[in-house]
């Protein structure tokens, strides 16, 4: 079943922000993610105002998710996004039906 991660996300210092996020595309690719979605500037529709920015990957399975979040390539560049911003972060499964 697939799996996303789920990133709800303050940018503060987004020069600095940027230098990780330049650099998660090709460790997300060598685990088999992708991105869903990328975007900020979301639409409250119902509920409190949505984070700056909202980030959804999505994974073939919740141990891949696993994988790359744990991997040494992605635990050399957290600290920067850990530094640079706030965030939210967790895994979903998918749907299946």
């Amino acid at each position: 079943m697939a799996a996303y991660v789920i990133n709800e996300i303050v940018v503060t210092e987004p020069e600095r922000f940027q230098t990780y996020a330049d650099q998660v595309p090709a460790i997300l690719a060598r685990y088999g993610g992708q991105y869903v979605i990328r975007g900020g500037a979301p639409e409250r529709v119902d509920g409190p105002q949505p984070p700056h920015r909202l980030v959804v990957l999505r994974f073939e399975s919740r141990e891949a998710a696993r994988a790359w979040r744990n991997s040494p390539e992605y635990l050399a560049i957290l600290p920067i996004r850990e530094a640079t911003s706030t965030s939210r972060v967790y895994i979903v499964d998918g749907h299946d039906g």
